[in-house]
């Protein structure tokens, strides 16, 4: 029997007892492919997990996935986790997908991966273009979300396999994490198998993946005694007796690898399976494993055992050459050591020089490796260091062996350390930068690439440990004779690691001190714009106006020459419209800032001020231009493969736009999506406490203050008071909470203090806080002479300030605390502005408003006239609370709601409508984006505009699109 037929006997035997596993890999497939005539036509995906100790047949089973799934004509990915590979970034991503990728042309590559080609190339080993920077983790995972997507549609039906799972690399383990479950919308089978005893912490996701619908993984359970006897009865003939039979299952314990590994020696020793051979029996187990194993290649002579070390050593996708190198053999003298472990099945493949040699099965592998002496196995790890990069396997394989090495000063391995450290940066895999990183610091590397060393440690570990980042940069800054730039590098980078750690103050102070003894004016301006920053963003500072007053001092003297100029800029027009002062006066120093334009991704400054400066846009009444800016903002992140707290903020505040601009379905769906990035970041950062107070006060619009009520109490909003100053401030978005859910004690309350707190920071902008109007409303039932002098005071800051949406906002406050003529001559005023004003909501609330009062005056045809108009503005915002006001009152004059004026079906763009009737065939969103070749954001942006203009949710989408479709037949 030939070795390939041996192992396919083996296979079959392994599999006895995994009926259940094997009905359910039959299911599975059967509903991923249509099995009728013709080519196979895919259907629904899912995901199988098999679970089980070394062993256990989990790789022969996963070998029948495969052939059935070969024979089905489905597209194979297989992969398998490494025990010496598992740290190494990616790996086995890269073993998935290259297969697929070796196939195709550069050009191919970029046409199926489109602009995700340079965010994911370095992490499936193409090469990017030069310069576009390193992408945060988050890209990375979203653009292999993107490329396996359109592997299942491009190559349909598709199955994926991974075995070894639990030695898999993390980057690779979070990314399968999260995108094993969304395999059921996919043309796509995902099989898994993983020893559970061996899957490491960070693996808790992945553990979860097969309890999603309340099911477990299959667990394979040993073979029973009457299972072993019947493969002995099968391998070894009917001459076995009962007694030798059982002594197979007992030394085994049932375990499928040992006991078809045993019953192979018996048969090439000749020992007839009788009861008096048991003890002779209970010596061939031994060798199965462990020391025993050992002793047996140790028989195969002493260069089989060196080729075993440095195929251990080396790992996986060892060539034959490469092997014999680092076990110091010729040629000849490898290919015979090679041959006579692979004739003892130890060692599979090496037939050829380009075919990888690997290990029958990954226990002999760990057995192998653990028994090299540990000198010899440090001095192989040393050699085959050298050995990989002659071969051009690049530095992070170099870097494997080398963290395996002790620390010796030497200078190359520094270099070969952070150029890995590089390598995985640019391929979103910072934690495994960092380990290579801090490894080089260990060498150590000489004197003066120190400072350097911990500059990059740092950055490495930038968002993942900001605490550990600023011990390494402190360190950094601590190093004698630090080069100009390189010294103001780092303390830019160490200000960054205190403000994500929630140290503003620190990272204010660090700056301060730089700024004092910079030697550079540049460098000196530099640092005080990021000192102003940070301040700006401290909800602790001390003395606020005396930072406004030398900000507009310093302001007054710059022409926006470089970066740090226009930055301080921005800041100084910031601070204008924070502080109310006239929104001409923020508008110029904008538009100062603005210049020819601010990059959010720049390497060398934060994203902070441009975001200040769109908003300031936006505060004073300019949302084109603030959205403009946001665009390209989150299109220069997703270039860049910055998907994470940077993007959260575009999508979130690009929603707050949207929602002053009374868009609120729209800025609902983009703040949900800035919400779920945020999440994904991290609990309670900052990304998260914008997109929850700017999510709470849609839903409030929209009139879901049950929904407001839930989202507070799941993220404790309201309990929580962020260090950081946040847009909108927290507490006054709360109280607009309250005072819906009309508990306006507590709401008064509160929104005093936040006024306390304000006030004495010179912030007095009600466009920007509206605390005043909300006091105002929270104390006209109990007390109107306060609530009237507080809306009074908030109009006069808001007529300073002089935008139409600020003024028309206050003169609602005003009007609700007041009655007869002057509420009537307020609204109309407040109507008058807010027509002038980008604010659709609110002007919709004054119309409600106004001619709520107008019919109270026993005015019914003015009121008829406001109340429609408020009715129809209220609908197309998705204020559907306000709507039902509006009908309310117009029910309450005698009149009838006449008839809204929605858009049909006609009116969508060509892409709109492929994405809808996609989804009316109920397509999920994972395989619309891959099958039109566009993202998942896209798809979920053109259903909810295509909703938005026919005026109803999916499902009446799909009734319209149906509605049409017969119309048009019908005609």
């Amino acid at each position: 029997m030939t070795d390939e037929g041996g192992q396919s006997a083996r296979g079959r035997r392994q599999l006895t007892e995994r009926d259940a596993e094997l009905t359910a890999i039959d299911a599975a497939l059967t509903e991923l492919c249509d099995t009728g005539n013709g080519p196979p036509t895919a259907r629904r995906g899912g995901l199988l997990v098999y679970a089980g100790p070394a062993g256990s047949g989990k790789t022969t089973l996963l070998g029948e996935v495969r052939k059935k799934a070969a024979a089905r004509g489905c597209t194979v990915l297989s992969a398998r986790g490494g025990e010496q590979e598992h740290h190494m970034a990616f790996h086995v991503v890269r073993q998935l997908v290259q297969p697929v990728l070796a196939a195709a042309s550069e050009e191919e590559h970029r046409r199926i991966m489109g602009s995700w080609y340079d965010i994911v190339a370095p992490a499936v080993g193409l090469v990017a273009a030069e310069g576009v920077g390193a992408p945060d983790p988050t890209g990375v995972r979203d653009g292999l979300d993107w490329l396996v997507t359109r592997f299942a549609v491009r190559y349909t039906p598709c199955v994926l396999i991974l075995d070894d799972a639990h030695w898999t690399d993390p980057e690779t383990l979070s990314w399968l994490a999260a995108f094993a479950p969304r395999a059921e919308e996919l043309p796509m089978l995902v099989v898994l198998a993983y020893r559970p005893d061996e899957l490491p912490p960070q693996g808790t996701a992945f553990r979860k993946l097969a309890e999603r619908n309340g099911s477990r993984p299959f667990d394979l359970l040993p073979l029973t005694p009457g299972a072993v006897g019947r493969i002995v009865h099968d391998t070894l003939g009917a001459g076995a007796d009962e007694p030798f039979r059982h002594e197979c299952w007992a030394v085994t314990g049932g375990n499928p690898f040992e006991v078809v590994e045993l019953l192979a020696k018996v048969r090439d020793r000749g020992l007839k399976p009788q009861q008096e051979n048991i003890s002779e029996l209970r010596e061939l187990a031994s060798a199965v494993k462990g020391s025993g194993l050992i002793t047996r290649i140790e028989r195969l002579g002493t260069s089989a055992v060196r080729l075993a070390y440095a195929t251990a050593v080396l790992g996986a996708a060892t060539t034959p050459a490469l092997a014999a190198r680092i076990a110091a053999l010729g040629g000849e003298e490898a290919a015979d050591a090679i041959d006579r472990l692979r004739v003892a099945r130890i060692l599979t493949g090496g037939t050829a020089p380009d075919e990888p040699l690997d290990f029958v099965h990954p226990l002999i592998a760990t057995s192998v490796y653990r028994s090299i002496p540990g000198a010899l196995r440090t001095g192989m790890h040393g050699e085959a260091a050298v050995a990989v990069v002659e071969a051009g396997l690049g530095a992070a394989a170099t870097a494997r062996h080398l963290q395996e090495t002790p620390a010796e000063g030497d200078p190359w391995v520094v270099t070969q350390l952070r150029e890995a450290a590089r390598e995985y940066l640019r391929s979103g895999a910072p934690e495994a930068a960092r380990r290579c990183l801090a490894r080089a610091l260990r060498e150590p590397p000489p004197f003066g690439d120190r400072a350097a060393v911990l500059f990059e440690l740092g950055c490495s570990s930038l968002l993942a440990e900001p605490a550990t980042t600023v011990n390494h940069l402190r360190s950094a800054l601590e190093q004698p004779d630090l080069a100009p730039a390189l010294r103001e590098a780092i303390t830019y980078r160490l200000a960054q690691a205190l403000g994500h750690s929630d140290r503003m103050a620190e990272a204010a102070q660090v700056v301060a001190q730089e700024a004092r003894q910079a030697a550079s004016a540049k460098t000196r301006l530099r640092m005080q714009a990021e000192q102003f920053m940070w301040n700006a963003f401290r909800a602790d500072e001390a003395d606020s106006p005396v930072r406004s007053r030398r900000l507009a001092k310093l302001a007054d003297h710059l022409t926006g020459r470089g970066l740090a100029e226009r930055y301080i800029l921005g800041l100084r027009g910031w601070d204008a419209m924070v502080r109310g002062e006239p929104a001409a006066t923020a508008l110029k120093y904008a538009d100062q800032a603005l210049g020819d334009g601010l990059s959010w991704t720049d390497d060398n400054w934060g994203f902070e001020v441009p975001v200040l400066v769109a908003l300031t846009y936006m505060y004073c009444d300019q949302p084109g231009q603030a959205e403009l800016l946001f665009t390209q903002g989150i299109a220069e992140c997703e270039r860049k493969g910055w998907r994470g707290a940077h993007l959260s903020f575009g999508f979130t505040l690009l929603g707050y736009i949207r929602y002053r601009r009374g868009r609120l379905a729209e800025a609902e769906d983009l703040v949900q999506a800035g919400l779920r990035i945020a999440n994904r970041v991290g609990s309670q950062v900052p990304a998260q406490w914008f997109a929850l107070g700017i999510l709470i006060e849609i839903l409030l619009a929209r009139g879901r203050v049950r929904e407001a009520r839930q989202l507070a109490d799941t993220f404790h909003y309201g309990d929580v008071v962020p260090n950081a100053v946040v847009y909108p401030d927290s507490a006054t978005v709360y109280t607009g909470l309250l005072l819906a859910e009309g508990l306006r004690q507590d709401a008064e309350q509160r929104l005093t203090a936040v006024g306390a707190r304000f006030d004495a920071r010179g912030m007095r902008n009600p466009a920007w806080c509206p605390w005043q109007l909300n006091l105002s409303s929270a104390l006209a039932l109990a007390d109107p002479e306060r609530a009237a002098a507080q809306a009074s005071e908030a109009l006069a800051r808001a007529r300073q300030f002089g935008t139409e949406s600020a003024i028309g906002q206050a003169l609602l406050a005003a009007a609700e605390v007041a009655s007869g003529p002057e509420e009537l001559n307020l609204l109309t005023e407040a109507v008058r502005h807010l027509e002038r004003s980008p604010a659709a909501y609110d002007l919709a609330r004054g119309l409600v408003a106004h001619g709520s009062a107008l019919r109270r005056a026993g005015l019914p045809q003015d009121a008829a006239d406001q109340l429609y108009r408020g009715l129809e503005d209220a609908v197309h915002c998705g204020a559907d609370s306000l709507a039902a006001r509006a009908r309310d009152e117009l029910s309450a004059a005698g009149l009838r709601p006449l008839p809204l004026r929605y858009a049909d079906t006609d009116g969508l763009t060509a892409q709109e409508r492929a994405v809808a009737e996609h989804a009316a065939r109920g397509q999920g969103t994972a395989a619309i984006a891959g099958e039109l070749g566009i993202s998942e954001r896209t798809v979920n942006r053109l259903l909810s505009a295509a909703c938005r203009k026919v005026g109803t949710d999916q499902a009446g989408l799909s009734r319209a699109l149906a509605k049409t479709a017969e119309g048009r037949r019908g005609s």
